[in-house]
Order: structure tokens, then sequence, then C-alpha cells
């Protein structure tokens, strides 16, 4: 990894560490503790709330707005969309991770009327996810993907370029574009794919690093390789499952400077 990455991905971890952002979160019934936990222990604020009555308001005083699809309702996708429009007014960035899309038409649709009628700062999902919503027939298992990183780069790239948003990848080796930068991230290990939330958990950590006020493009990759990083700390101390989930959140509080020199990102 260029010094160069090295230090974006410093300077944006230490921007949320100072800046303490809250994330607005619209998310699933599954990971709302685990996704206030991992925001917690990287000082950022989380609040759950998803009532159309209020997500106009408690978004207006967030720093980021995320919408996770993961138990949608149609009275949730509404929600979801009355938050993003108020985003958008106020300048607030809003991230989609449209769990599942692929796996049923429902979750597809909503995923793309959420693009449609939202104006998004970055996607965050897995490759058949991203699959599915670049119009190229992407299959998923539930919450799994079924496609490798390596199938979808080309779909991620058209998808981000075509739509003006940051799409990230997470994967064996996440890939992170906007269209006309890709990068390669190779930090974090398999054990986190064993922990029920961690995917939505990263799209509440690109929240806490782009609601910090940073470039989105850096600060999604500054984000996917913290969390990555995290997890290979955590693997240290940890071999099974239900240790690994508390030294993932120890590691996410504990990473220090030094700790970034493990970052894995190249730029293509």
């Amino acid at each position: 990894m260029s010094d160069d990455w090295e230090n974006i991905v410093l300077e944006n971890l230490e921007s949320v560490r100072s800046k303490h952002p809250l994330v607005h979160n619209i998310t699933n019934f599954v990971v709302m503790n685990s996704s206030a936990n991992i925001l917690l222990a990287q000082s950022a604020f989380p609040v759950m709330a998803h009532a159309p009555d209020e997500v106009e308001d408690m978004v207006g005083i967030a720093s980021a707005l995320v919408l996770n699809i993961g138990t949608l309702t149609g009275a949730w996708i509404d929600s979801m969309i009355l938050a993003g429009k108020k985003a958008n007014e106020l300048g607030i960035p809003v991230i989609l991770d449209p769990v599942g899309a692929g796996a049923t038409p429902y979750r597809t649709a909503k995923s793309k009327e959420i693009i449609d009628q939202v104006r998004i700062a970055v996607l965050r999902g897995n490759a058949s996810e991203i699959n599915a919503l670049g119009q190229t027939g992407g299959k998923t298992r539930g919450v799994d993907s079924l496609h490798g990183v390596d199938e979808v780069a080309e779909v991620a790239v058209g998808l981000a370029h075509n739509m003006g948003f940051v799409v990230g990848v997470s994967g064996e080796r996440d890939l992170v574009t906007d269209g006309n930068r890709l990068v390669r991230i190779g930090n974090g290990v398999p054990m986190m794919t064993m922990v029920t939330g961690t995917g939505c958990g990263l799209s509440a950590t690109v929240g806490a690093f782009v609601g910090a006020g940073n470039n989105p493009f850096e600060a999604t990759v500054a984000a996917f390789s913290f969390f990555g990083i995290a997890g290979e700390i955590a693997l240290e101390k940890a071999k099974s499952p239900g240790s690994f989930s508390v030294a993932f959140i120890d590691a996410l509080y504990d990473i220090q400077p030094r700790d970034i020199k493990k970052a894995s990102v190249s730029e293509i």
C-alpha cells in the first residue's frame, strides 16, 4: 500500500474519533444492537429510528443516514425514502445497504426504488447484491453472495459511473469504485462471515466515515480497510465466532495508528 493510502485511512479514522458523527440507521431488527455497538466502539454515535413521524426530524441532526433493507416492509421503505429525501435536502450523505437484492424480485425492486428516489452517496453490498442492481441477473442465497468480487468489478464500475455514487463491494478481497477510480482492499478474515451483522456493521461504519465530513470515495476505502484490520486483530485473540465477536468490538475500539500499517489497499 502506498504511503498516500496509509495516510488517508489514518486521517479518516482520526476524523471519526474526533468528530463523533451521529449515524442515523434505518436498519433491520437482526443487527440493530450489533451495528450500534460497532459504531460506539469507533467513537461514532448511533441512533435507530424508523417511525415516519420522526425520521425527517432525526435525520436533520445526523451526520449520515444509513438505509438497510434487511427486514424490509413497505412501511419501512416509505420511511427510508422520506428520510432519504430530507437528507438530500440538507446535504447529509446517504448510504444504502441493499441486503438480499437479487434473492427476491421484491428486494431488488425496492432497492432500485430507493436509488431512483434518493440521491445515494455510497452503495455498499456483497457481489451478488451489486450484480443484481447492475441489471445483470445477479442471484443471492438469502443475504449471502453467490458471486465473487472479481466477477462484478465491471458491473460495479459501470453502476458507479452511471449513477454518480460510490460502490463498495465486500468479499474475500473488497472493491471500491467511484466509476473512475478502482481500489482493492485485502484486509479482513473469513471468520467475519460467521458473525451475524458484520456486513451491516460495515455499512454503518461507512456511514460514520463519510459522515465525518470526508470525501465519500476515500472515506469508503478507509472504512473498509479499518474494518478489515479490526477483523485481523480480533482473529489473533479469538479462534471461534462467539469470542471473535467480542474481540472484534474491542479491536474497533483499540486500533492504534501503528495498526494502520497493516492496511492492504491498492489502486488499479
